[in-house]
Formats: C-alpha cells, sequence, structure tokens
C-alpha cells in the first residue's frame, strides 16, 4: 500500500511537472559554433534587437561571419549585435571587455593574444543556455556573465581579485568605421554612436551604456591616443577606458541598450525598459520567454540528442528577423530617413533566399501575428527602396543571391489565413519589383527566361523569378484582379523554357536561343546559385505537374531523385563551400536542394521520402559544435529540421498545404495562438520504424501524404502506424490536376532591338500547335489582330507586341519589344577627344547599380577600360562612359568577362549586366546593328571579393574577335 501511494505521489509530481516544461534544458546554443554553422553562443530574446555574444575573431573570414568560432581558445570581447548563421560577415558592434592590469588598446590576434587585450579561456569555464551566456577570462581572472531584453542587453562581471579594474569600450572592432562618437554623461553613462560599412554598406547603430557603479576616471582615445580632460571625442578609430577600484569578489553591472535612429533613442529604450532591472531579474526574464517560447512545441518520444537537436533548432528559429525600432516606435528606412511605424513592428536581418523555404512557413505556424509584421515590415521597405529587398540588413538592402523572395513570405502568410497586413499595398510593390529592368528581369519578360549571356546564374534566376511569379499570381487573384493572375501564372511557367529534353535538366540557354555547350550536371558554375543543374533543376515548386509532364511521368520523376540521391560529387568544389552536407548531389548544407526529398511523394513513392528526410536528420544534424552540416542562414537550416521532425514540411510556400514527412518523435503538440493544439501521433515509431503504415487524420483515413494548413489551425490530430518496411501503396496517389495551363511563349529570333535600315520580324514558338497574333503600334494582340505566318521586314520604328493562343490553355503572355531605326550621333558639332571617361568609386557594391548614388573617389580619362586606375582590389566599382567609333556599318558583337559584375550600354540600351558575385568564365555578349559613326557607350564594373578581372571585346564586319583598340575610343571635351 505504501508503495501504491508513493507511485500515485510521484505521478503527481510528475504530471505537476509536466504541464511546465522547461524545454531549454534540452537547448545548446553551441551547436553551429563550429566547422561551418557560424552561429552564436550568446544571449538573445525571441528576435530581439540586441545580441549579446563573445567575439573572438574580428576578421572577415568565412568562419568568423558569427564573431564566435568554437575552435578558438581567446576572447576578444563582447559585442551587442551578431548574424547567426550567415556566410557573409558582419555586426559585432560596441564591444565591450572587463580588464584588470596593463592594457594594451590593440585587440591581439588568436596565436598570439598577449599582443592586445584578448583574453584566453577555457571552453571547461564557459556555459549558454536561452537568454543566458558565462565565461570566465583566464588572463584577468573575470567571471562575464550575459543577458538579454529586447533592446538592452546585461552584463555581470565578476572580479576575482581586488585592485583597479577596467572596462574597456572598442567601437573600432570589426567592420570598417565611417564616423563614431563617445559622450560621457555624469558619472555612470556613456552615449555614441557607430557608423560602419561592410555587408551593410552604411549601418548607424546609436548605444547608451550604464554602469551600476560611479565611474573613478575615464580616458577617452582616438587612434589610441589619449585625449586628454576630453568627455567627448568623435572620430573612426575610438576607444574609452573606464577604472574602478574593486575588491575581491566585487560585481560591476552594465546595461547596453540600442538605437537604429539616435543616442537620445537608445537612452530612452534603456530607461524605458530596464529601469528597476539588474542583471539577475533580466535574466529571470529572457529564461521565462524562452520558456513560452519553446513550449509552443512539445515533443514526446525520440532520443535525448533529437531532443538536443530539435529545442536547439527551435531557439535558432526564433532568434531573427530583429526588432529594429525604438521603444516610441522611431526606425531608420531603408532611404536613410527616420520614420514611426504605425500599426506593425520594424524589423530587420531578412535573408530571405534562405528562410522563404522553412523558417518563415514555420513561423506562420507558431508566430503568426509576427508573421504578418514581417509581411507589412517588408511592404513599407519596398516603398522605401523602391523594390523588394533581397538581403536586407541594418535598412541596407545587400544584394545579396537572387530573386524577389519577400513575395514568396507574403503570399504564404495571406494563404495562411494571416491578415494583419495591408494586401494591396503589398500587390503594388509586387508589380513594381516584378517588373524592373534589373538582374536579367527585362530579357525575362521578353524572351521567357534569363539568357545565360546576358546575366550570371541565369538558370537559378529564371527558375526562381518562375516561382516569385507563381506567389504574385496568388495574391493578384486573392485581390480579383483576374488578368493580372493570367499574366503572372504565364511567367510562372517560364520553367519550361530552359528545360532541356535531350540532357533531362535545367540548362543554360542565350539570348539565340541556343543551348550553353559543354554541359555537366554536376559542375558548380556560373549558371548556377551556389550549387549545379542537379541542386537547381527540381526548384519549381509551384509546378510539380509540369515538371513531370517535362521528364515524361511520375516514375521519371522518381527516377531521377533516385539519381540525384546516387550521383557522387566528382567535381573539386574549390571555394564553394556553401554546397556542402552531400548525399549524392543533394546538397543538404545550401538552400536550393532542402525540398527536393519530398518530391518522392509527388511521384508516387511516398516512402522514398519517408526513408530520405530520416536520413538527412540522421547525418547531416548533430548535437554539438560542428552538428550542422552548412551554415545555418538565419534559421532556415534549423527550420528545415522542426519541420521535419515533426512529421512534414512546406515544399512549396504559397500553398497552405504540408508534404508529410517522417516524425522522429512519437508524438509531436503544437500548441496554437488561437488556443487550439494540433497533435500529431506516431504510433510504434522509432530508428527502424521509419515508413508510414497507414495514417488518420481526425479519425478519417488519410491516403494522401498532404496535410493542409487548415487541418492545423483547427487543432486536429494526426495519428500515424509505422513500421519497418514501406508500405508502398501508402500515399502512392497525390492529385496533381494542373490549375493553369499556359500557352507557350513566342520570340523574336533577333536578340536586338536596333536596326539600320531595315528589321527582319521572325517570331517563333517551339510548340508547332500555337497561334501567334501581333500588332505593331503597341497595342495588346488578341484572336482579331494580324496573325503571324511567315517573316517580313519593317523599315521604321514600330512598337511590336505579341502572343500565342493555343486551345486548351490560356492565353500567353505579351511580348513587347520596341524595334528602334538607329543612326550614329552628330557629335561634329562638339569637340570630340581621345580616351574614355571614368569615375572610380570606394564602397560595399554588390551590383554594378550600387555606386550610381555615391560621389567617386576619383575621375579621370583612360585609353581603354582598365583597371589600373583602381586604388584596391575589393569593394569598388568603375564606371567609363564616352563613345565608340564604329568603322563600319553591320552587326557588332561586344564581349565582356568580370569578377564580380559588369554591364554594357550602347546608345543608352543596356545590352547585358551580371550582377552576382559569379565569374564570367565565357563572358557576357550582345549583338546589335550599328551605323558608322560615333555611339554612346557606357560600361560599368564592380569588385566585391576574390580575383579581379575585367576583360573587354568586339567582332565585326572586317573585324576578328579582339580587345577593342584604344582608337575607337572617344569622349565629348568639357
Amino acid at each position: 500500500m505504501r508503495n501504491l501511494i508513493s507511485i500515485l505521489v510521484l505521478s503527481i509530481i510528475l504530471y505537476s511537472c509536466d504541464t511546465k516544461k522547461d524545454y531549454t534544458q534540452y537547448v545548446d546554443p553551441f551547436i553551429g559554433t563550429g566547422a561551418h554553422g557560424h552561429t552564436y553562443p550568446g544571449a538573445q530574446v525571441p528576435f530581439g534587437m540586441v545580441q549579446l555574444s563573445p567575439d573572438t575573431r574580428n576578421d572577415e573570414s568565412w568562419d568568423g561571419c558569427g564573431g564566435y568560432h568554437y575552435s578558438d581558445s581567446s576572447i576578444i570581447g563582447f559585442s551587442h549585435t551578431h548574424l547567426s548563421g550567415t556566410g557573409v560577415s558582419d555586426y559585432g558592434d560596441v564591444l565591450l571587455l572587463p580588464i584588470t592590469g596593463k592594457v594594451n588598446l590593440n585587440s591581439g590576434t588568436s596565436k598570439n593574444p598577449d599582443a592586445g587585450y584578448r583574453s584566453r579561456f577555457s571552453h571547461n569555464s564557459e556555459s549558454a543556455e536561452p537568454g543566458y551566456y558565462s565565461v570566465y577570462l583566464d588572463d584577468y581572472k573575470v567571471k562575464v556573465e550575459l543577458t538579454a531584453g529586447n533592446r538592452v542587453g546585461y552584463h555581470k562581471y565578476t572580479f576575482d581579485e581586488e585592485g583597479e579594474g577596467k572596462i574597456l569600450l572598442d567601437l573600432i572592432h570589426r567592420d570598417p568605421v565611417i564616423d563614431s562618437e563617445i559622450k560621457l554623461i555624469g558619472e555612470k553613462r556613456i552615449v555614441g554612436k557607430r557608423r560602419s560599412k561592410y555587408w551593410a554598406g552604411d549601418q548607424q547603430l546609436f548605444f547608451a551604456i550604464e554602469f551600476s557603479k560611479a565611474f573613478q576616471r575615464t580616458e577617452l582615445f582616438n587612434a589610441k591616443q589619449k585625449k586628454e580632460s576630453a568627455e567627448q571625442i568623435k572620430g573612426t578609430q575610438l576607444q574609452s577606458l573606464v577604472f574602478f577600484d574593486v575588491e575581491k569578489g566585487e560585481v560591476i553591472e552594465l546595461k547596453v541598450a540600442l538605437s537604429n535612429v539616435s543616442a537620445e533613442g537608445a537612452l530612452k529604450n534603456l530607461e524605458k525598459e530596464s529601469e528597476g532591472v539588474n542583471f539577475e531579474k533580466a535574466r529571470k526574464s529572457a529564461k521565462a520567454i524562452w520558456k513560452k517560447s519553446l513550449r509552443k512545441i512539445e515533443v514526446e518520444g525520440g532520443s535525448v540528442q533529437e531532443k538536443r537537436n530539435f529545442y536547439t533548432a527551435l531557439y535558432h528559429s526564433l532568434l531573427s528577423p530583429n526588432v529594429s525600432q525604438d521603444v516610441d516606435g522611431k526606425y531608420r528606412g531603408m532611404d536613410g530617413k527616420v520614420y514611426t511605424a504605425n500599426g506593425f513592428t520594424n524589423y530587420t536581418v531578412f535573408s530571405l533566399w534562405d528562410t522563404f523555404r522553412a523558417l518563415h512557413p514555420l513561423l506562420t505556424i507558431i508566430e503568426p501575428d509576427r508573421s504578418g509584421e514581417f509581411a507589412q515590415c517588408l511592404v513599407q521597405k519596398s516603398k522605401e527602396l523602391g523594390e523588394y529587398p533581397m538581403w536586407e540588413l541594418a535598412s541596407n538592402d545587400t544584394r545579396c543571391m537572387i530573386g524577389y523572395h519577400a513575395v514568396s513570405l507574403i503570399a504564404d502568410a495571406y494563404a495562411k489565413g494571416i491578415t494583419n497586413f495591408n494586401l494591396e499595398d503589398a500587390y503594388v510593390e509586387m508589380e513594381r519589383t516584378a517588373m524592373l529592368d534589373k538582374r536579367g528581369l527585362k530579357a525575362y519578360r521578353t524572351l521567357g527566361y534569363v539568357p545565360s549571356n546576358k546575366s550570371s546564374q541565369a538558370v537559378s534566376k529564371t527558375l526562381e523569378y518562375a516561382y516569385n511569379d507563381w506567389c504574385i499570381a496568388q495574391v493578384a487573384r486573392a485581390l480579383g484582379k483576374t488578368e493580372r493572375y493570367t499574366y503572372y501564372m504565364n511567367r510562372a511557367s517560364n520553367y519550361r523554357n530552359i528545360y532541356d529534353p535531350e540532357v533531362g535538366f535545367m540548362r543554360g540557354k542565350t539570348d539565340e536561343h541556343k543551348w550553353v555547350p559543354n554541359f555537366d550536371p554536376t559542375a558548380v558554375g556560373y549558371n548556377y546559385t551556389e550549387g549545379n543543374s542537379f541542386q537547381y533543376s527540381l526548384f519549381v515548386p509551384h509546378g510539380i505537374p509540369g515538371v513531370i509532364s517535362l521528364l515524361g511521368g511520375k516514375k521519371e520523376l522518381e527516377h531521377w531523385l533516385d539519381k540525384l540521391f546516387a550521383t557522387e560529387m566528382e567535381h573539386e568544389l574549390g571555394d564553394d563551400t556553401d554546397v556542402s552536407g552531400l548525399i549524392g548531389q543533394y546538397a543538404h548544407g545550401n538552400e536550393p536542394s532542402h525540398h527536393m526529398a519530398y518530391l518522392y511523394n509527388y511521384s508516387g513513392a511516398a516512402w522514398k521520402t519517408q526513408e530520405m528526410v530520416r536520413e538527412i536528420m540522421a547525418t547531416q544534424y548533430q548535437d554539438t559544435p560542428d552538428g550542422l552540416c552548412g551554415n545555418e542562414d538565419c534559421g532556415q537550416m534549423s527550420a528545415w529540421y522542426v519541420l521535419s521532425a515533426m512529421g512534414f514540411y512546406s515544399d512549396c510556400p504559397g500553398k497552405p498545404v504540408y508534404a508529410i514527412g517522417s516524425p522522429i518523435f512519437s508524438k509531436v503538440k503544437i500548441h496554437l495562438d488561437n488556443g487550439k493544439t494540433f497533435t500529431l501521433t506516431a504510433k510504434n515509431n522509432s530508428k527502424e520504424n521509419k515508413y508510414i503504415q497507414s495514417a488518420k487524420l481526425n479519425e478519417n483515413k488519410l491516403n494522401v501524404s498532404l496535410l493542409s494548413h487548415v487541418d492545423i489551425l483547427e487543432g486536429g490530430s494526426l495519428v500515424l502506424e509505422m513500421g519497418d518496411t514501406p508500405n508502398k501503396a501508402w500515399g502512392a496517389n497525390v492529385d496533381l490536376n494542373v490549375e493553369f495551363k499556359a500557352s507557350p511563349i513566342a520570340y523574336l529570333t533577333e536578340s536586338s532591338d536596333v536596326f539600320i535600315e531595315k528589321f527582319l520580324v521572325d517570331i517563333k514558338c517551339d510548340d508547332p500547335d500555337a497561334e501567334i497574333y501581333y500588332t505593331l503600334d503597341g497595342s495588346e494582340p488578341n484572336k482579331q489582330s494580324k496573325p503571324f505566318k511567315k517573316p517580313f521586314k519593317i523599315s521604321k520604328s514600330s512598337n511590336l507586341s505579341f502572343r500565342t493562343y493555343k486551345q486548351g490553355c490560356e492565353p500567353g503572355i505579351v511580348v513587347k519589344r520596341v524595334l528602334t531605326k538607329q543612326n550614329s550621333g552628330n557629335y561634329l558639332v562638339r569637340k570630340v577627344e581621345k580616351g574614355l571617361q571614368y569615375s572610380y568609386y570606394e564602397g560595399i557594391y554588390r551590383s554594378v547599380y550600387d555606386y550610381e548614388l555615391d560621389e567617386p573617389v576619383k575621375t579621370g580619362v583612360v585609353s581603354v577600360p582598365t583597371l589600373d586606375v583602381c586604388l584596391r582590389k575589393e569593394w569598388i566599382g568603375l564606371d567609363f562612359k564616352g563613345l565608340i567609333n564604329i568603322p563600319k556599318s553591320g552587326e557588332y558583337t561586344f564581349y565582356m568577362s568580370s569578377n564580380d559584375g559588369c554591364k554594357l550600354s550602347i546608345n543608352g540600351e543596356e545590352l547585358f549586366e551580371s550582377d552576382g558575385r559569379k565569374t564570367l568564365t565565357f563572358g557576357q555578349q550582345a549583338s546589335l546593328q550599328l551605323e558608322k559613326g560615333l555611339h554612346q557607350v557606357q560600361m560599368g564594373f564592380y569588385q566585391c571579393s576574390d580575383h579581379i578581372d575585367l576583360v573587354v571585346e568586339w567582332e565585326g564586319p572586317g573585324i576578328v574577335r579582339q580587345t577593342i583598340p584604344k582608337e575607337f575610343y572617344k569622349h565629348l571635351a568639357n
């Protein structure tokens, strides 16, 4: 009887504990801090403005992106901003370090810590949990503890020895400084600013520091030179020291508030958020916030290692985007102006190319209100910038990666019932972005693909633009914009135009509709973004029925996927360390592959999805510092694991449906913000029992491998029976009805729009069943317009429009071409001199357009386009302007190759531009008709890093391909 009572008492205690589970115990912030994960272990609250963490590296090396690397043994200090798992360095602002003994104002090196102020440490005296970090500085005998609130970071320094203690503030640390300031306020406060440039070309950050103890004295330094009796200093190399007399075991606490608006804003944030809050209270608050956030998903079963992987992944999924506004709502916009957020919260750090795939779909489930705020925030950013940002950081568009995936985040949120944002405004900005002429979009609209000879990463851009267009189409339909829905759905089918049935892959194509030669699907190169054709050919998440048709059926899709996972990588990857986590050609360490294991569901082989996702989770995630197979990328790598471990994945964001995989836990409970709970139960689940035998959704049999978002929101239950052998019949039939049948696109055989005497209008379509109709006055063609039957010539400038019609399909996209009869310019009335005028720029450029608003470092005249005028070999831009003397009327082909990007314009018409950090192995080229005489020419060039190079060539009537001789370059005299 006594034993029975003991058991009952124990059961009651365990039940009581279970209702308030603390899942922070499973989070290890050190996971991902080794190898190439690029995470940081410091203190933060979910989506907080402050990321207070140790820095062990102050360079821009690949594995220094997060500021900390587990392999290091010395700490430089503790800064307040960090990026979680990015592939480029930035942040690391406002570094603080407690010091005893002599001070060397240099930071030192990892090989020689004694050359500076950094301190050795041991991982044995280091610990971290959500919202808290601690380490012992061996060289200074000081224990450092860190915690964080939303806009305030909290430091606690315990000095083991009595004497003079110092706290260093270093504003030089990490990125190049444009401007900075330190100002003393009273006996306990310091305020200031740090304006820097690197990945974010112009980051403005302000801070306010409050000490728990009055200063004994202070010293301010500019370029290591002490400024006597100063209370305020300005410059680009600022540091300060605050001195205290400390007793053995004495504690000094600091509060550091941030603002991207002003020092006054930082003070307001300090006073509003930290008044009456000491370190321990802040730590308890951060812990409570994390407990609440992590309890949104409860899991049962699985190993301790799998729980550690899961809850650490969930923790990483809640770190960014970050709040980026003051307590009064003020924030700095993407145009540099200060705004007040009304009805939404401003955020920063949108790694959209990565996070649209899994992170933001995950957040629509567990953070729906915040997801709507993200959407409205991006709409506002587009209004400020003039387009949706590609990768927004500190109110800058880094121009990193490709596509315009803000549209995916917005379309996905709306499709899942999130409406706390203005959808009409969002659509207006979608249209504005999609109709730009930059980054290959102009050719994409007229040819139906991005040509490889005119833009880098052309295959990847085509595929991602097509998906983006599908997202826009869904929003257009929701708003009742039927004509625009049809237009963007037509564009969404553009993936068909780069599929080569001879090789069975998506392949680069020139503007002359010729395949790029020497195709190798395993080669990582110019036509693809951080990947190859294997890793990109199935990036058509919105058009799987169309892909199946291209491949020849569901079985062929299954065989294609089998080949993907079985074909070994034989090529050297060189510096492209993004292509990692390989299983055959599948690269889990980078994002383009992330949906591919789930595509087996659509081939009739759902059991292979179950098998493969289990293998990926088991082999690509470990609960160790080097446990991530690639960059964390602001939560994407982790969100993939969270969703997959629960048993489903968003393989096409924008559709309120998830593909079912194979959960690793026996039970998952998702506690929704609407008060309901969705439960997924996997009976008989184990490492071996990874195959679904049968399924019930809300007690009804489920025979398809799909789960709707509505079923989750309504708090239903999904019960899976698991087994150790595949049930090949379960999930074998997925509805693949095509909702939209697009007519094929028609195109002009001539790639150039300019001509001298006559232009041959020859319109073609690769589908012989399509009919083509056209107009020459710019009006929209229809079936009452002239049908195109055979080529004809025109002799005057015309606005040509044409489209296709095919039985059973929607009308094709209207292609517009402005055909211009051109003449050489009459420049004889002005003095013409030899050479080209140039402007040389220095800045953080990731586009040939980025330097256009900057002031040049120097200008002058050169005989030919050259890099000899550059003062350095990275983060530069060059603009060459003038005239080119065409010796004989006829067709000319121009070639440019560079690393990282270049563009060419003749007579104000941009012929091509490369904007993608990829070496042009065969060069960009464009052909056009030019009349004898002088023509305007402009060449742009930018370089961010790696191997600097620029080549400009031509060929034409009587001219073999060669570097353009200097005698053909001219410019107008001032």
